[in-house]
């Protein structure tokens, strides 16, 4: 059984959104949900982790008791087999948009996002009807993490050809706009775009906080960088030089810098998130203990899966991470103690990034212990409230 949240419910009467009452934390934290088989790690080593709405409704309910900011999986659409390998890695997973709704009656506090691939037959009139009743479900507490896909086979599976890279951002600014405008206005709406069309177009209820819901993108291109400045308000950044911390810490301060001039020479502000795989135990041999358990239990057949996967689009993410980094998981590693992972938390944000979006080996444990250990480091630092 599921048992709701028993984080107190936040005031509103600070006349705050949940992005702006969030953004009061110095270090903003998330968890990047198991919504897909074998979480982020393509390993057989055990652990408790599965793709099961329960569990990571247990996980997300746990994360609103600790206090985390937001919370959203990946969107994913492979074929049978998934990526391959024993492990048949990411051929089960959840679909993100149902999976937040289900998570709506019983958190408190988290923003609960939802991962969508607009270009997959998506109409801006479907998802501002679906999105205006997640924010009312979620009292005001439901974001979309836009996402144009840059698989090949993921389009050819809903009958259409890949479209070319810029001109997926250019889409996806124009379906934005429409989203956007249908929750704003109280008029029907027609329109005559390039790539949409719509007649008399009308969404009530309108979302249910005093803005519009969060937008996020993880945008890694020139092109896709120009989006995400125009229209988001979370941008979740890889690490332009591979997973190696140290290696993330020197690129951080220009690559975030970049971005969120981006956005200030547009009159904007936004948030810069980063992903990482945590492994904190005790000691820094236990720590080691687990990466050699991942490590011998990796399935090369599935890693040989990711990287043509990854190979086969335009991805400009993700990239420069060896095999080994792969198989663990994360777009960048944070290993230790809990002493040292707090250390690493203080350089990430000192290099210019707004929050951690944290992914885990064995999910449920890792979280308990993170709050436990980890998130009374982070409040005597005063990173966390």
């Amino acid at each position: 059984m599921i048992v709701p949240s028993k984080a107190p419910v936040l005031s509103t009467e600070d006349g705050l959104s949940s992005l702006e009452r969030a953004a009061r934390q110095e270090l903003l934290l998330g968890l990047f949900l198991p919504i897909q088989n074998c979480g982020w790690t393509a390993s057989t080593a055990p652990r408790s982790t599965t793709w099961e709405f329960d569990y990571n409704a247990r996980l997300a309910v746990r994360a609103d008791e600790l206090g985390f900011d937001l919370t959203f999986g990946l969107g994913l659409w492979p074929g049978k087999g998934g990526l391959g390998g024993n492990v048949r890695f990411w051929e089960t997973s959840l679909d993100p948009l149902i999976t937040v709704a289900g998570l709506a009656a019983i958190t408190n506090n988290i923003l609960l996002i939802s991962t969508v691939h607009v270009l997959y037959g998506w109409h801006p009139l479907h998802l501002a009807k679906f999105g205006a009743t997640l924010s009312h479900m979620t009292k005001g507490r439901w974001g979309l993490n836009i996402v144009t896909g840059y698989n090949p086979g993921e389009f050819q599976k809903f009958g259409k050809q890949q479209i070319e890279h810029d001109v997926r951002y250019d889409m996806a600014a124009e379906f934005t706009d429409l989203m956007t405008k249908l929750w704003t206005i109280n008029e029907n709406l027609t329109v005559e775009g390039e790539h949409w069309r719509m007649t008399n177009a009308f969404c009530s209820p309108r979302p249910s906080d005093k803005e519009r819901p969060v937008i996020v993108n993880a945008a890694a291109s020139p092109k896709g960088l120009e989006f995400a400045a125009n229209h988001c308000d979370i941008i979740f950044t890889t690490s332009p030089v591979g997973a190696d911390i140290d290696k993330a810490l020197e690129a951080f301060p220009e690559h975030v810098g970049m971005i969120k001039n981006l956005a200030r020479d547009r009159g904007r502000e936004v948030k810069v998130v980063v992903n990482p795989l945590i492994i904190c135990r005790d000691t820094e041999k236990e720590v080691k203990e687990v990466y050699r358990t991942i490590i011998e239990h990796g399935d090369h057949e599935a890693m040989d899966g990711i990287m043509s996967s990854q190979r086969s689009g335009d991805n400009r993410a993700w990239r420069g991470h060896l095999v080994e980094q792969k198989m663990v998981g994360g777009n960048i590693q944070i290993f230790g103690t809990p002493e040292q992972v707090v250390d690493r938390c203080i350089q990430i944000k000192r290099t210019g990034v707004d929050g951690i979006h944290l992914s885990f080996f064995d999910f449920a444990p890792e979280l308990e212990y993170f709050g436990e250990r980890v998130l009374p480091l982070l409040k005597e630092t005063g990173l966390r409230d």
